[in-house]
């Protein structure tokens, strides 16, 4: 049930006058039986009036980056203000009016009917969703790292790259984030791994042509930093299955070159002129071999992480009950 939640609406804001207005105006204040709807924005470092905007409509509280810190940043800040403020559960929607806040009601009733501890807005669960005018490089590396991300959780998502989303007090206090870039694909690895239930609910997007993304401006360094942040975290969690397969490949491309060698050796009886290859086969052998071990002692350290990240989950969980 609703009854007596208290639900924070986080909106991450830089440089958004034109927007900002509009999309507070329109999140719902009155939700079923919702105790109490709050509205928290946060400016990073905006160098226009976004800021005076926010304060002039006292429609929301605010808290103001002196400079930009990139939105994995903002979300860090909006979690630990919302376990402050005991939160039931944060709903993090963009400032740019690309969502509709009126859904926040949707994302909301699906996590407290089907029990999930985060709702996922989601473009492409349901094909009918996705924008008419997005571009088709949009849509397919939407898809591609959603991919990635069903690879390393061993769960299927369908969008992973959508900032409209609900997470309950449980995730909350669960999360560790390291990214400053972005956090949308780290927060559901970092969640995933620890078993947390997740819902992928079809939501609207406008979708402005002109309009250029302030995390994925330039498509390249995006799909580079995207790929660190996920790799990162599967060597933090999975070491065995991060350094397992990457030993593993690199020890088979020097097995096949031990086997070519040896293929002609049987031929020739001779190892010239390919001695060179001999070494570099077992080079890659050898480092193949160590990357494996590095994953069987990385995956030890793994344990003593997993300790420290319920320390720090009772250490939230006792601050948000106090």
């Amino acid at each position: 049930m609703l009854k007596d939640k208290k639900v924070l609406v986080l909106i991450p804001a830089y440089n958004e006058e034109e927007n900002i207005l509009k999309v507070l105006q329109a999140v719902p204040l009155k939700i079923a039986d919702v105790t109490n709807v709050e509205i928290l924005v946060i400016d990073d470092g905006s160098q226009d009036k976004t800021a005076k905007i926010v304060k002039d409509s006292k429609l929301a509280s605010l808290i103001s980056h002196p400079k930009n810190k990139g939105v994995g940043f903002v979300f860090q800040t909006g979690v630990e203000e919302a376990i402050k403020r005991k939160a039931d559960i944060l709903v993090t929607i963009d400032a740019d009016g690309q969502f509709d806040p009126q859904e926040i009601i949707l994302l909301i009733e699906a996590m407290v009917t089907g029990g999930h501890d985060v709702v996922l807005g989601s473009r492409f669960v349901d094909r009918s969703f996705i924008p008419v005018n997005m571009p088709k490089i949009k849509i397919w590396g939407n898809k591609t790292v959603a991919n990635l991300v069903t690879w390393l959780t061993g769960i299927r998502y369908f969008d992973v790259s959508c900032g409209f989303r609900a997470y309950n007090a449980e995730a909350l206090c669960n999360l560790n984030l390291f990214g400053d870039f972005t956090y949308t694909q780290e927060t559901i690895i970092d969640l995933s791994f620890k078993n947390l239930s997740f819902k992928e609910v079809p939501i609207h997007v406008r979708y402005f042509f002109n309009r250029k993304s302030r995390v994925a401006s330039n498509l390249f360094k995006y799909a580079w930093n995207i790929l660190k942040i996920n790799f990162k975290t599967l060597r933090d969690y999975k070491p065995m299955k991060f350094f397992g397969f990457l030993g593993t490949f690199i020890f088979s491309i020097g097995l096949l070159l031990d086997a070519f060698v040896f293929l002609y050796f049987l031929q020739t009886s001779s190892f010239t002129p390919y001695k060179s290859v001999i070494f570099s086969g077992a080079f890659l052998n050898l480092l193949g071999i160590l990357l494996v071990v590095v994953g069987f002692l990385s995956d030890m350290l793994a344990r003593i992480r997993w300790n420290q990240e319920k320390i720090l989950y009772y250490a939230k969980k006792n601050e948000y009950n106090k």
